[in-house]
């Protein structure tokens, strides 16, 4: 099946996404970037929800659900999206509060993994968070582990 869907023309590499950034430009970002903009986890960890925070970001068909776990270079595009944030999330500390915007990333990320890639990258992911959060005993709220553990 031949999907030509923005969405998944970036995560094959061969599109921008709607600021008219590659997935290459996305993933090199640097810290400060990532925590800066709002408008980059809807693309690098699409859902087949709309996003409240950022209208017009891409939301799902079953078609390119499909055309997504069909894919190669979308699934090694979102295995490396998956490691930037990994590293972002053990390299900063600012989203180790009650509340953060981080937070609904992290479920977005989550549930992105398990429709898109599977459950063990999804339960990985979401392993790999709760550990930091334990180990660095940082006030999480509850409501916001509680999204993550059934996300």
């Amino acid at each position: 099946m031949s999907v030509s869907a923005p969405v998944v023309a970036f995560l094959e590499g061969e599109g921008p996404d709607a600021r008219g950034r590659s997935l290459f430009d996305v993933l090199a970002f640097d810290n400060a970037a990532l925590e800066s903009h709002h408008d980059f986890i809807q693309w690098l960890f699409p859902l087949r929800e709309p996003s409240h925070a950022v209208p017009g970001s891409p939301v799902l068909t079953d078609a390119e659900v499909e055309a997504i776990k069909d894919s190669g270079m979308a699934q090694c595009a979102l295995a490396a999206a998956t490691d930037r944030m990994d590293a972002f999330y053990r390299a900063t500390h600012d989203w180790l509060m009650p509340n953060d915007h981080n937070h609904r990333r992290i479920t977005r990320i989550i549930r992105s993994l398990r429709l898109l890639v599977g459950d063990d990258q999804a339960e990985a992911f979401k392993a790999a968070i709760l550990s930091r959060v334990e180990l660095t005993r940082a006030p999480v709220s509850a409501r916001s582990r509680g999204y993550w553990m059934t996300a």
